[in-house]
């Protein structure tokens, strides 16, 4: 497996988690790295990929396969098709004021299944069966049903990503999704890392909230879901 490239932490988070917290949901070939596909669909792409890269890539992930990509270059081999792209937005919680959730539980393997279908009805990103694994999760339930959860997934040097955070759309506007980022933020600062979270740049409602909870624009990011050769 390839060493850790020296550039700031958030430039390139999934190649840093992978390669740093998160070795051991790595699968790897040759210079390609990725997270076992039960865990995240995301492939790390290094600053500057060998020609050899791309081969080792598809020997990772399989011919006719997908994965995704965070800032992928434009210059991946002629004959992947990009399945889609979003444009989407990193945002750091340096000033997110953070607090505990009494209220929230924390959530594990038996509550997975209402978690993935709680995200099939909110579409907040990619939740795989052990994603749950990446980090603590916190949910709300309301009469014994999960409508909101938040929790951890990517885990570059001295930052924690907040992620998964969504709520069921007949609560939404109760100020679910503030308390559970703000309490997820709270575990984080609480061992000695920064929160930040990445977003759709066209999620205007959900920007407005971030900002207003303290979170600031770092870049702009590109997600993109490739599927390999056959």
């Amino acid at each position: 497996m390839p060493s850790p490239q020296p550039s700031h932490p958030l430039d390139n988070p999934p190649w840093q988690s992978l390669l740093g917290a998160h070795a051991r949901f790595a699968e790897s070939v040759g210079e390609a790295v990725r997270y076992q596909s039960d865990v995240a669909p995301f492939a790390a792409l290094p600053d500057d990929p060998s020609p050899t890269y791309w081969n080792d890539l598809v020997a990772l992930v399989g011919a006719g396969h997908q994965l995704l990509l965070v800032d992928g270059p434009p210059d991946v081999p002629s004959d992947w098709t990009m399945l889609g792209q979003t444009q989407g937005v990193q945002l750091t919680g340096d000033d997110l004021d953070v607090e505990p959730y009494p209220e929230a539980i924390v959530l594990g393997p038996a509550d997975v299944p209402e978690m993935i279908e709680l995200v099939e009805r909110t579409k907040p990103g990619p939740f795989r069966v052990r994603t749950i694994e990446l980090g603590r999760y916190l949910g709300v339930r309301v009469d014994g049903e999960l409508i909101a959860m938040a929790g951890e997934r990517l885990n570059p040097p001295g930052w924690v990503e907040i992620s998964a955070v969504c709520t069921d759309e007949r609560f939404r506007g109760s100020g679910y999704a503030s308390r559970l980022i703000r309490a997820v933020g709270h575990g984080i600062r609480e061992r000695g890392n920064v929160p930040f979270l990445h977003a759709s740049a066209q999620n205007v409602n959900a920007l407005r909230l971030y900002e207003s909870m303290g979170f600031s624009l770092r870049r702009e990011v590109v997600f993109t879901a490739w599927r390999l050769p056959a």
